[in-house]
C-alpha cells in the first residue's frame, strides 16, 4: 500500500509561505496567488492539496477565507483545511464549501468533545491535527505548550472515528532537519487511526525512510498513511513526481 503525498500551502496574509518552527515572523512568501500554487500541485500529479490558514491558527477563527475560497475554486483533487477552525458552525461551513477533511487541533485539546460531535455528523471528514514541542502537544498557532504527551491525546480519539491524525514535530517544521521518524512509529504504533507525518521532510531520502518504517520488509506495517511537505517541494529538493514514486 502506498503513502499519500499531502503537499502543504500555508497562508499568511493572503500569500502562500512557509515558516521555520511555526514563527509567524520567520515567514517566506513562496507566491502571492495560493490559487496558481495549488494548480502547479495539480498539474504535477498531487492528489491532495493540504492547506493551512496560519493567521487563523492565532486569531482562533478563519482569517484567510479569501485565499481558501480561490484555492476550492480551481481544486480538482481534494482539500483538508486547518487553522482557526474551533466550533461546529465553522465545520460545516468550510465543509458546505467544498472542503473534503477539515482539520481540529487546538479545538481537539481543549474542546474533545467537539472532536466526537463532528465525526458523528461528518464520517470520514474530520482529522485531528497533534502539534509536538518535545512531545508535548502545543495550541493556539503552537503559541503555548501543554503537558498532554501527542499519544495520550492521539489515543483519546481511537473510539470518535477520527479520519486521520496529523502529527507535526514543531522543532523540525520549515526546517529541512528530516522527519522525526521515530516519535512518527511511537505515535502510530499504538494507533488503529491512520497518521499523516509532518514537519522537516528535506529530501528523497525522508520519503524513503518513511515508506520503510511506515511498511517494514518482514514486519508488521503501521498505520501511517501519508505525509505532508513543504518547503522542500518550494525549494526544488524533491519534485512532486518524484515523491509519489517514492512513496507508491
Amino acid at each position: 500500500m502506498s503513502l499519500t503525498l499531502y503537499p502543504a500551502i500555508d497562508l499568511k496574509d493572503g500569500a502562500c509561505v512557509r515558516l521555520r518552527r511555526g514563527e509567524m515572523d520567520e515567514a517566506t512568501v513562496y507566491e502571492e496567488d495560493p490559487a496558481r500554487q495549488a494548480q502547479a500541485f495539480q498539474e504535477a500529479g498531487s492528489r491532495w492539496l493540504h492547506v493551512v490558514d496560519l493567521n487563523g491558527a492565532f486569531a482562533g477563527r478563519p482569517v484567510n477565507r479569501a485565499a481558501v475560497t480561490a484555492i476550492l475554486a480551481v481544486a480538482r483533487v481534494p482539500v483538508q483545511l486547518g487553522g482557526g477552525i474551533r466550533d461546529m458552525a465553522a465545520i460545516e461551513g468550510w465543509l458546505a464549501a467544498g472542503i473534503a477533511r477539515v482539520i481540529l487541533g487546538s479545538a481537539a485539546v481543549k474542546h474533545p468533545i467537539l472532536v466526537h460531535q463532528a465525526c458523528r455528523s461528518f464520517p470520514g471528514r474530520i482529522a485531528v491535527g497533534i502539534d509536538a514541542r518535545d512531545g508535548f502537544v502545543a495550541t493556539e498557532g503552537w503559541a503555548d505548550t501543554s503537558t498532554l504527551r501527542a499519544p495520550d491525546l492521539a489515543r483519546r480519539f481511537e473510539d470518535a472515528g477520527v479520519a486521520a491524525i496529523i502529527y507535526t514535530d514543531i522543532a523540525r517544521d520549515g526546517m529541512l532537519a528530516g522527519v522525526n521518524i521515530e516519535q512518527t512509529v511511537e505515535l502510530a504504533r499504538g494507533l488503529a487511526t491512520g497518521v499523516i507525518a509532518s514537519g522537516g521532510v528535506s529530501s528523497a531520502d525522508d520519503l524513503a525512510a518513511l515508506r520503510e518504517a511506515a511498511r517494514p520488509a518482514g514486519g508488521p506495517a503501521l498505520p501511517i498513511e501519508g505525509v505532508i511537505v513543504g518547503r522542500a517541494l518550494y525549494d526544488g529538493r524533491i519534485g512532486i513526481a518524484q515523491a509519489l514514486r517514492l512513496l507508491g
